[in-house]
């Protein structure tokens, strides 16, 4: 497929405001791409050459970027950055300078600049710099103007598609599968691997079936299983038939550990790649773990060795650095609490009961039968096996003594369950210390776009914050709630730092909303955010019906970015807040 047809079908998903027109779009697409560029055509529709899990960045700012521009058009780079301040998109200077080229239309194969973006992340040692400039400059001179837009985006992650991982398996199913409602046949495989290219690689070549077969591979992330809520151990055990499994909530960040031989990686509950971050992480491994290959699912926080304590989520996030590692790990080093084995020397543990897996779990850890194992310095990987109970007395006892240690809580699992990768169900269940408030949980939420300030607000440029929670049937973000409590004068100034990175100029098409704020963003942003209770609200679209009006919050304030921790997919959902709703009156 030439790269200018792939432009005309990135023009039409720019411009639809519609979600089912995006999957129409998509589904038309994948019906003229070949399968040796299907993976290709994937990667490049989400801004970057390799799967999400891979650290392979184009690694080019704006104004190197600019500096392609110039050269490709005979340009000094400060007409470039000029345009550029006054229209808010390179993409659209570069189209327009380009069209004094009058190029109608280009020979170039997306394979051919796939591979040179490819060859431009990969690009290292002395004059990187110059090498990336040249060879996007030496693409953008043999492209039709439209063509460029999108090519120039694409280095810079401005992609203005507004399109998820649920609608680009949505366009394969309504493709390759006949209707977009077989998505759930190709959801199974991307939970298990992580990894869209492969996904469409293994569709075009083997059909229906060869996706079914794909399977964990160490190396390659499982996407997260998740925890649904439910408000006492009474209402717990009951769901659970009588019988728990329990285990301490800890307030860190997700670190799902991969080990093959020698080699460790180590990857953030939103698929992406921390090894290098956390170095005592991959030196507990190789000491601590009795396996060649392993799968495990673990909670990293913050320790101070001097009190003893563990350290509250604010300090552990500080950890999350691609400078000044060293220094950081002396301040603040890490454990790993574990609370899952997904894979072990060659075989796949998903399926496998929680209560077997917990068994092969305290085998697999070295230095699990030691007492006060945290206060060990050499141990850095602290198995979490938990213990099952048909007790509500002794599930309160261990969420009190939870809370004394200054966690969150519990997390209550069914003993028979296996591990749903990408699920959020109630075969995990949340138990967290209630809030002063009738709601009894916080609440994450997407920043969808905000209100200019007046007063004093007018200095820092936003003064409220649109919010939505994600919808998982239709994957769309709904409104919630409009926030102006809970930032200092300083994060009001990073909220509109942040949020001017991603504005764009009109409402993405992933977003429901009634209301209207002063500038729309991409649903990027997710915040933690505490409120009195859920009521009823007609302006909100979280839950909204064409009879029922949709859910919202009541005197919001925020408590604390998840920028890293979670992505905009692992917000709160609306199935959630309905849940919460019916039982913030019910303590």
């Amino acid at each position: 497929m030439r790269f200018s047809k792939l432009a005309e079908y990135l023009e039409k998903l720019e411009a639809t405001p519609s979600r089912l027109s995006l999957i129409n779009i998509l589904s038309e697409l994948f019906l003229v791409v070949e399968e040796k560029e299907i993976a290709k055509v994937v990667y490049l529709i989400s801004g970057r050459v390799a799967p999400f899990y891979l650290p392979i960045e184009m690694g080019m700012a704006e104004k190197n970027i600019a500096a392609s521009i110039a050269r490709a058009y005979g340009v000094e780079r400060e007409e470039v950055l000029r345009r550029y301040g006054q229209v808010g998109d390179l993409g659209k200077v570069a189209e327009e300078l380009s069209s004094k080229l009058k190029i109608q239309s280009s020979k170039l194969e997306v394979s051919d600049v796939f591979n040179t973006l490819l060859e431009i992340a990969k690009s290292t040692g002395e004059g990187t710099v110059e090498k990336k400039v040249s060879a996007l400059s030496g693409l953008l001179i043999k492209v039709d103007p439209i063509s460029v837009k999108h090519l120039v985006r694409i280095p810079l992650g401005t992609s203005r598609l507004g399109i998820g991982d649920p609608t680009i398996l949505d366009g394969f199913a309504q493709s390759k599968l006949g209707d977009r409602k077989n998505r759930k046949v190709l959801e199974g495989a991307y939970n298990k691997t992580s990894d869209l290219g492969l996904i469409g690689e293994t569709l075009w070549r083997e059909g229906q079936k060869g996706v079914e077969k794909l399977d964990v591979t160490v190396g390659r992330p499982i996407r997260s299983q998740l925890a649904e809520r439910l408000p006492d151990p009474k209402t717990i055990l009951e769901k659970f038939a009588g019988v728990a499994h329990v285990q301490f909530k800890y307030d860190g960040f997700r670190v799902q550990i991969h080990k093959q031989g020698k080699t460790v990686r180590l990857f953030s509950r939103n698929l992406e790649e921390t090894t290098l971050m956390f170095p005592e992480l991959i030196e507990g491994t190789l000491n601590q773990i009795k396996a060649n290959e392993v799968i495990l699912d673990s909670e990293a926080l913050a320790f101070n060795p001097e009190s003893e304590e563990f350290l509250p989520f604010q300090e552990t996030t500080k950890r999350r650095r691609k400078y000044g590692i060293e220094e950081m790990q002396k301040k603040l080093p890490l454990k790993a609490f574990v609370f899952d084995i997904m894979y072990l020397d060659g075989k796949s543990l998903i399926n496998t009961p929680l209560k077997t897996r917990m068994e092969l779990l305290k085998k697999t850890i070295a230095g699990d039968e030691i007492l006060k194992i945290e206060d060990r310095k050499d141990v850095i990987l602290i198995p979490q096996p938990g213990e099952i109970t048909d007790s509500v007395e002794r599930v309160d006892l261990l969420f009190n003594d939870a809370l004394s240690k200054g966690l969150e809580g519990l997390i209550v699992k069914r003993p028979d369950s296996v591990y749903e990768a990408g699920a959020r169900n109630f075969n995990w269940v949340k138990l967290k210390r209630h809030s002063s408030g009738e709601l009894q949980d916080t609440i994450d939420c997407v920043i969808l776009g905000y209100v200019f300030g007046r007063g004093k607000r007018a200095d820092f440029g936003a003064g409220a914050l649109l919010v939505g929670v994600y919808d998982q049937e239709k994957d769309e973000f709904v409104t919630v709630s409009k926030i102006g409590t809970g930032l200092t004068d300083e994060e009001w100034r990073e909220i509109h730092k942040r949020a001017d990175k991603i504005k764009v100029d009109k409402k993405p098409a992933r977003v429901n909303s009634i209301l209207e704020p002063s500038v729309w963003v991409k649903p990027e942003i997710v915040i933690e955010v505490l409120a009195d209770e859920i009521t009823r609200s007609p302006v909100h679209t979280a839950g909204k019906s064409e009879t029922e009006p949709g859910y919202a919050l009541r005197f919001p304030r925020l408590v604390r970015f998840r920028e890293g921790d979670k992505r905009p997919e692992d917000s709160t959902t609306v199935d959630e807040l309905v849940k919460l709703f019916g039982q913030q009156f019910k303590k």
